[in-house]
């Protein structure tokens, strides 16, 4: 996305915690650590099954005195049913804020200007100018909304979380020119990160496997949360043998859930088909190298498997 455009993210949803126990509860279910979430900065993160598995994987932003979570919206309501779940005697407040908040996304070029207009504020209050490097997850604010630097992959853009009244004044005091967002998710599935139709994943793969470690959204050296005894016991025997990688399509067609082949093995399975199609792919028997470049067949159509950079296999 060039440095004079944004999109609108109407596919997002915005839910707010906030109250005493806002923090302690999140900590004790989400697999990133809330330690490191401040006004300056934000994280990604992810629930999971008590197994192990994937259920939602949102960015949490500090917000007032709670923290706002985006997520995708089709997946909102189910998101709030599994905090209600663990919420117990929690003293804490969940509040669907879609309709008064929504998510523009604009350029990592366009956040540095952004940023670099507060360094003023961000020396008074933090004592400390992140380099280019350490801006992963970085937060400013503009007009008083949030702008997050994506927690995931810079390359990703920044995320303005604005009051549905402020937005298109926002975009326009930076001189934004909106654009569909089809534009972005492409760029995002050319990246190898998954963000649409993530339901598909649900209890079929490890968080792991998902590359949430990779992504920033797995903290091993917090206490304990939901699913984390299994995460950890991958990672550390070394145990993790799929990984959730981005395919594209040669020629005919394809499923979700349609086996992948090279000549006769089975090395994976189509879990999200349109319009960004990935899928659970096998590191071994064959080992992924022997196939990465190659066509592999499914029922109906062929594909190809591509890792992204920041990914190594």
């Amino acid at each position: 996305m060039k440095i004079t455009e944004t999109c609108i993210l109407e596919d997002r949803g915005i839910i707010y915690i906030e109250g005493p126990d806002a923090k302690k509860f999140l900590q004790n279910i989400v697999t990133n650590n809330l330690d490191f979430v401040s006004d300056n900065r934000s994280i990604y993160s992810s629930i999971l099954t008590p197994q192990g598995k994937y259920l939602f994987d949102f960015i949490l932003i500090k917000h007032k005195k709670g923290y706002l979570i985006d997520c995708e919206k089709n997946e909102l309501e189910n998101l709030i049913k599994t905090f209600k779940l663990y919420k117990l005697r929690s003293k804490i407040e969940i509040l669907n804020l879609s309709n008064e908040f929504t998510v523009a996304v604009i350029s990592y070029e366009k956040f540095n200007e952004i940023f670099t207009s507060t360094l003023k504020k961000v020396w008074e209050k933090t004592k400390h100018i992140p380099n280019e490097n350490d801006r992963i997850g970085w937060t400013v604010k503009f007009r008083e909304d949030s702008v997050v630097l994506d927690p995931r992959n810079r390359k990703l853009g920044a995320r303005l979380i604005s009051n549905l009244e402020k937005l298109y004044l926002s975009l326009k005091k930076l001189d934004l020119k909106i654009v569909d967002r089809s534009f972005y998710y492409k760029e995002s599935f050319d990246l190898g990160i998954v963000q649409n139709n993530s339901s598909k994943l649900k209890d079929k793969i490890f968080g792991i496997e998902n590359n949430l470690e990779e992504l920033n959204a797995l903290d091993f050296k917090k206490g304990c949360y939901v699913g984390q005894e299994n995460t950890s016991r991958i990672k550390l025997r070394s145990k993790l043998k799929r990984r959730l990688l981005p395919i594209k399509l040669v020629k005919g067609r394809i499923n979700a859930n349609e086996v992948i082949k090279f000549k006769n093995f089975e090395v994976g399975r189509i879990l999200i088909d349109q319009p960004y199609p990935f899928a659970i792919i096998k590191l071994t028997n064959p080992n992924i190298v022997n196939f990465l470049n190659e066509n592999l067949q499914c029922i109906s159509g062929t594909v190809k498997i591509f890792t992204p950079e920041w990914l190594k296999l």
